[in-house]
């Protein structure tokens, strides 16, 4: 299922161009096998590419070469100056053919990357932005603060200007894939003698710099894909700052809306992937489904068939907007709000109609294994990217024009505002 409507000219020679560049990055008996539609001769197919070396790594440093990564992104710097649409058409291709649809580097590609190209200098694009593409170095956001996470704004980690470095201090928390990465976004205090959104900058860390400690956080799933990143006396070139001084709002800013329009189109359910790599997903959800005979399940599966449907429309507008030249707005909010209690929705059904094995299952049961996985992460769904309750908020002042609820702090320098 995908909402979509028929190619123009432009299009359908760009998704024609997308298929022959496909020819050469893939066997031909992986192209074939897709186009026949022969599940078989593709699982055979993968296998023979897997034992060759093929992986989602491998995979990432290939596309992101090519341009078709980040289609949008400027030539010069990995992508192909592309329209807004490209985008589509290239996740529609990749999902024909099984391949990941989701960046390995997705904080990399999908926040750090346009933040970059909006305000990183000449310099640093060059820099950063091919290594973003191909997975060389992967990314994380270091925002949240144990103080300060609904409302940003209230981030307490310090910055001290020291010649041409700033001396960090201070504490960021659920800072997904921090013990792997290379690069953080980072958002500091520069300035506390200001309103809170006036005293903030914004930096590009180096996660092996001295004084940064990176603790994982273990998840009711037995994972750790969040942590904690202690800064002390950690130094950081001005050279590294992104956007100016005091202007670091700004800049997050882009960062979340690019976020939430990031996280708006990612599905967490396990029943979406197989062998790793995305298939269409609404369709490898119908096939964890026992019993579709029953009218109950019956008319679950059309609400989620409705939920899916209005929630691509939705994305296909966002899309329309950028297409027009808009940068990522509010409704990028709606899109995640939409997309983080669906999953949760998808995710307690399929553990519910999967009966006892939702409890309790034999070892090895991958399937049951993967629904339960998928039922305790989606919990975070409409917590990380911003919670589905300030969300609300943004959706009802910047797209309803509701008031805003009253701040009685509003304009009282940072210092003097009180915090937990």
């Amino acid at each position: 299922m995908q909402w979509k409507t028929d190619d123009t000219p432009a299009q359908a020679e760009f998704r024609a161009g997308f298929r022959s560049w496909l020819a050469t990055a893939l066997t031909p008996e992986w192209i074939l096998a897709i186009d026949n539609g022969d599940d078989d001769a593709y699982r055979d197919a993968r296998q023979a590419a897997e034992a060759s070396g093929w992986n989602p790594f491998s995979w990432t440093a290939v596309i992101g070469g090519s341009g078709y990564a980040a289609p949008l992104w400027p030539t010069e710097y990995g992508g192909m100056s592309a329209e807004p649409w490209a985008v589509g058409l290239v996740r529609e291709e990749l999902e024909r053919y099984r391949l990941p649809t989701v960046a390995i580097n997705i904080l990399g590609v999908g926040l750090a990357g346009p933040t970059l190209i909006e305000y990183g200098t000449p310099a640093q694009k060059e820099r950063y932005l091919r290594k973003i593409l191909t997975g060389e170095e992967i990314w994380c956001q270091l925002f949240s603060e144990p103080g300060a996470g609904s409302d940003l704004a209230s981030l307490a980690t310090r910055a001290v200007r020291d010649g041409d470095e700033w001396v960090v201090n201070g504490q960021k928390v659920w800072t997904s894939i921090g013990q792997f990465a290379q690069y953080g976004m980072l958002a500091v205090r520069s300035d506390p003698d200001v309103p809170k959104h006036e005293g903030l900058s914004y930096f590009i860390l180096d996660m092996k710099s001295p004084g940064v400690e990176v603790r994982p956080l273990t998840q009711i799933t037995g994972s750790a894909e969040f942590n904690e990143v202690y800064l002390t006396d950690v130094r950081v070139p001005d050279a590294n700052r992104l956007g100016d001084v005091g202007d670091g709002w700004r800049v997050c800013r882009t960062t979340l809306m690019n976020e939430r329009v990031a996280l708006a189109g990612v599905s967490l359910d396990a029943v979406a992937f197989t062998g790793g790599v995305r298939k269409n997903s609404w369709q490898t959800f119908l096939d964890g489904v026992p019993d579709r005979t029953d009218p109950l399940v019956r008319q679950e599966l059309a609400r989620f068939f409705i939920e899916q449907t209005v929630k691509e429309i939705n994305q296909f507008r966002a899309s329309a907007a950028r297409q027009r030249g808009d940068q990522p707005g509010p409704e990028g909010s709606v899109n995640k709000i939409l997309n983080a209690e669906l999953n949760q929705r998808r995710s307690s059904f399929a553990v519910t109609v999967g009966g006892p094995a939702g409890i309790a299952w034999e070892r090895g049961d991958s399937g049951a294994e993967g629904r339960s996985h998928a039922f305790l992460r989606a919990r975070a769904n409409t917590i990380e990217g911003g919670t589905s309750e300030v969300l609300r908020n943004m959706v009802g002042e910047r797209l309803l024009g509701l008031p805003r609820e009253p701040d009685g702090e509003q304009g009282t320098p940072w210092k003097d505002t009180r915090r937990n």
